[in-house]
């Protein structure tokens, strides 16, 4: 099918479409019966790298709701997994990984195997665009260099990212080494993704807000330009979208100086604002309240409409301002969907 017959291809190419397209983050999760029932078959990470498993996961919301996106179920850290580092999911703890702190850690890093590590990612794309409705649009995506670091230095989550603010100040070469090796393999990475089926990606700047300007200018806007150059001269038709989550103040200077198609934007940001301060020509994704869609009732309806008609006229892809909260009712989401597309 060709990208003028796919909402969501032309809304993020800057296409105003009314009603707006919508796809959720997480929107292939835990929430759903279905997918907690294949959830028992395998480990978190078994599930990504297995094409059948992640295939079926990616569609199974497709085939709920007919969301105009299907975004690839796997994780922002199968990166450095990809490249040799350690990494498990534990139930109420999420990712754990044996952290980089030191020149020595960097070392056992083995960019080298990254791409052939991915392959499955690759192969299970390939397969979604066989599989997947004509109209909807396959979305890839990766980890921006500095939330992806953040787990790497911390070990996983964290609350205060104590490790890797010292990293940044007391070690700003060995900090600087390892965003380069990210930077890169993320845009070869991106750029595997595009070659094998998806026709948009997606960069996940989960806490980029954690920093100040200036290093929110280094870490973040730098990095995200430097992918975005990277992609774009081997793939310039495919569109970008920058997620700078709690970015605040800073998120117009990274739409206009990242090159970004489409900025997502998260849930405490003010959408029509936000319109004000960006070019017209880049679209803006978001930002229901996730709270909102697991509450439902008519508020879910009141806020959904409010925030799809406040940007009525410019290009706009509906979403929520973070993933779906794994206790949501199903029902809950199919009440959204309906509710954008009754214009």
């Amino acid at each position: 099918m060709k990208t003028k017959d796919k909402p969501l291809l032309r809304a993020l190419k800057g296409e105003a479409v009314w009603p707006p397209p919508v796809w959720l983050m997480r929107q292939a999760g835990r929430y759903l019966p279905e997918f907690r029932a294949m959830r028992e078959q395998a480990d978190f990470i078994t599930r990504c790298m297995t094409p059948d498993i992640a295939v079926e996961l990616t569609l199974q919301p497709i085939r709920r709701y007919g969301m105009d996106g299907a975004i690839l179920f796997s994780d922002i850290l199968i990166l450095p997994w990809a490249m040799g580092q350690d990494l498990r999911f534990e139930e109420g703890r999420g990712p754990v990984m044996t952290p980089i702190r030191s020149e020595a850690d960097l070392a056992r890093l083995d960019e080298g195997r990254m791409m052939e590590a991915v392959a499955p990612v690759r192969e299970a794309l390939r397969r979604l665009r066989v599989e997947l409705p004509e109209e909807t649009t396959l979305l890839g995506f990766a980890g921006s260099p500095f939330t992806v670091a953040c787990y790497m230095v911390e070990g996983g989550s964290s609350r205060d990212f104590a490790h890797i603010r010292a990293m940044m100040q007391k070690d700003p070469a060995l900090f600087d080494r390892l965003m380069d090796i990210l930077t890169r393999n993320t845009a070869e990475m991106l750029c595997g993704q595009i070659e094998a089926g998806a026709e948009a990606v997606m960069l996940f700047d989960s806490w980029g807000g954690i920093l100040p300007p200036e290093a929110f200018r280094r870490y973040v806007i730098e990095p995200t330009r430097q992918i975005v150059a990277h992609i774009r001269a081997r793939h310039p038709d495919v569109p970008l979208i920058g997620f700078p989550r709690l970015g605040g103040v800073m998120v117009a200077e990274y739409a206009e100086k990242t090159g970004i198609n489409a900025l997502a934007l998260d849930t405490v940001a003010d959408m029509a604002k936000v319109a004000e301060m960006v070019s017209e020509t880049v679209t803006l994704q978001g930002n229901l309240d996730p709270m909102i869609l697991l509450n439902g009732g008519e508020a879910l309806k009141v806020e959904a409409r409010r925030i799809r008609d406040s940007l009525k006229g410019r290009p706009h892809v509906f979403n929520l301002g973070h993933g779906v909260i794994k206790t949501t009712p199903p029902e809950h989401v199919a009440t959204l969907v309906e509710t954008i597309r009754d214009v």
